[in-house]
């Protein structure tokens, strides 16, 4: 039964007749509509930088974009990639591994192919609308949304920079007991800190307001999967294995700027600080993705902005940062294969340089929704089918999942879990109220 519920589903078939199809389906054309209206909007800057040929290039993007909403809007087929980009060929082959699946009814078109190629395939055709477009052609559209959530976060920020900052002087005093609580808190930080989805609110305010450690206690009845305890016995078995033996690797798959990676680093910090890994490696996307996901211009220019910030603890955060990146300790990375359509089973043949780095992990978190629908196949699986198997062979450390839901795509409920919550809150597993730390042990 499990085997025959768990297909990918088009955008059509998934959402038809429901709230969410209707908030979906109008979602990708209002982000390429801001996005249009970003460009026009600093055309003056494009000219006072690079002159006609600023103006030029802006208007030919925009023409790009207006063109690709139109196709959108009107269900029109999917169409290869006709850039010469470093990843087009994958995608080309992607995009005919999706009409072979047709079975001969015709092009895959926006409406009634799986919903995660399509989403994707609309972000790699934004970022082709200004990469062909030189002079203009790593302007990220993006990026002001990602910097209005992190100044509109700032009392959340400092609250978070000030409480860990007091937590760092009497760090080496914990036992283990409070080192675990500690864990816990900031786990949860990180875990909500994932509600701030600019993509899943088409790129309207999405900021953390208020303090993020004054309500965790309200929250914890909507983590419906917690595995803290099992990610803390990983992390403390394996430091005491480990004791001057060789670095234990804690790696982020990142999502979310803005406070949500705030409040990675802080997790990040916390980690090394109290010797429960010896470096942390942060992944993030290589191209502007999904309106608000990491990348390595955001990560740095956050950084930077905590260093420079007029809050003492804030400032502390962003100096220790830069100094863990220049130690070492701290790695940025980021690969192709985060921003292609393919689901993470197949990583292995896809991308198999990331996956071998990946499996020198002891453990992945994984931030967010688009990672876990990328982790268990984007399907519909039955809520009681167990994150292992949702997984396909997909183990190349142990991993943990910090996902508010976003989509309907959800593994590993107890019996009746899911029914009973669907039964009061019929759109639970699209509102972002509901979270998991889901833990997997790779064999």
């Amino acid at each position: 039964m499990a085997a025959v519920a768990a297909l990918p589903v088009s955008l059509s078939a998934r959402f038809k007749g429901s709230f969410a199809y209707f908030t979906v389906k109008d979602r990708l054309p209002q982000i390429l509509t801001k996005a249009i209206d970003t460009l026009h909007r600093h055309k003056n800057e494009f000219f006072e930088e690079h002159g006609e040929k600023g103006v030029e290039a802006e208007k030919r993007a925009i023409s790009f974009l207006s063109k690709l909403r139109n196709e959108l809007q009107t269900d029109k087929p999917v169409t290869p990639l006709e850039d010469e980009l470093p990843d087009a060929v994958l995608w080309n082959q992607y995009l005919d591994y999706q009409r072979n699946l047709s079975n001969g009814n015709g092009e895959p078109s926006w409406f009634q192919s799986p919903w995660l190629f399509v989403e994707c395939y609309m972000y790699r055709r934004i970022h082709a609308a200004l990469a062909q477009n030189p002079p203009i052609g790593s302007f990220d559209v993006f990026k002001e949304g990602k910097a209005q959530n992190f100044f509109e976060s700032q009392e959340a920020i400092i609250a978070l920079c000030t409480y860990f900052q007091e937590l760092l002087k009497n760090i080496k005093d914990l036992d283990e007991k409070q080192l675990q609580g500690e864990l816990f808190k900031l786990l949860q930080v990180s875990l909500w800190g994932n509600k701030c989805d600019l993509s899943f609110s088409a790129g309207e305010e999405s900021s953390q307001k208020s303090s993020p450690l004054q309500c965790l206690e309200d929250m914890v009845p909507y983590i419906i999967v917690d595995d803290m305890e099992k990610l803390w016995s990983l992390l403390i078995n394996t430091k005491k294995r480990n004791t001057e033996k060789c670095n234990v690797r804690v790696d982020i798959i990142l999502d979310n700027a803005g406070f949500e990676l705030v409040s990675d680093l802080v997790l990040a910090d916390f980690l090394l600080s109290s010797k429960l890994a010896d470096e942390v490696h942060f992944h993030g996307k290589s191209i502007p993705w999904y309106v608000s996901d990491t990348t390595k211009s955001d990560f740095n220019w956050t950084i930077k902005q905590l260093q420079a910030a007029n809050h003492m603890w804030m400032s502390r955060c962003g100096i220790n940062w830069e100094g863990n990146l220049k130690k070492g300790v701290w790695v940025y990375q980021d690969h192709m294969f985060w921003t292609l359509p393919h689901v993470y089973s197949s990583m292995a043949e896809v991308a198999p340089d990331l996956y071998a780095d990946l499996q020198k992990s002891n453990l992945i978190l994984f931030k967010g929704d688009l990672n876990y629908r990328k982790l268990t196949g984007d399907r519909k699986w039955e809520y009681t089918v167990p994150f292992h198997q949702a997984l396909n062979k997909f183990h190349p450390a142990p991993l943990c999942s910090l996902r508010t839901l976003k989509s309907d795509t959800q593994v590993g409920l107890k019996p009746g879990q899911g029914e009973q919550i669907q039964a009061s809150e019929p759109e639970w597993m699209i509102t972002g109220k509901y979270g998991v730390v889901q833990f997997d042990a790779a064999p």
